[in-house]
C-alpha cells in the first residue's frame, strides 16, 4: 500500500509541476506563448491553436490532479483493522469485601533456593 501511496504522489507532483509550468506561460491578456516567440499579432497562422491547446491543458492537468488526490484518499485512507470499541465501566454497588491478611509464613533453611552454580 505503501508503494501505490508513493507512485500517487509523485504523479500528482509532476501534474503539479507541469500545471504552474504551462499556466506561467500563457499570458492573461491572451498573447501567450504564441506572441512570445511570434510576436502581439493575432492574425499569424497558429495562434489560436497554441492558446486553445495553453487552455485544454490546463483544464486537464488540473482535472488529472484533482482525480489524481481522490484516487490516493480513497485507496489509502480505509483503515487496515478496526479500532477496539471501549466497553463502559461497571460501578460495583456492594461495598467491597474484606481482604484478610495472608497467613504468615516461615522459611526454613531447606525450603530456600539454592544458589546458582558458577
Amino acid at each position: 500500500m505503501d508503494t501505490i501511496f508513493t507512485l500517487l504522489m509523485v504523479l500528482i507532483m509532476i501534474a503539479s509541476v507541469l500545471l504552474v509550468i504551462i499556466v506561467m506561460a500563457q499570458n492573461p491578456k491572451g498573447g501567450g506563448l504564441s506572441s512570445t516567440f511570434g510576436g502581439a499579432s493575432s492574425a499569424q497562422f497558429g495562434v489560436q491553436r497554441t492558446n486553445d491547446f495553453m487552455e485544454k491543458a490546463t483544464w486537464t492537468l488540473g482535472a488529472v490532479i484533482i482525480v489524481l488526490i481522490l484516487i490516493s484518499v480513497v485507496i489509502t485512507g480505509k483503515p487496515a483493522t478496526a479500532a477496539p470499541t471501549q466497553q463502559p465501566v461497571k460501578k460495583e454497588t456492594s461495598a467491597p469485601a474484606k481482604q484478610t491478611a495472608p497467613a504468615a509464613t516461615t522459611t526454613t533453611p531447606a525450603q530456600t533456593p539454592a544458589a546458582p552454580a558458577k
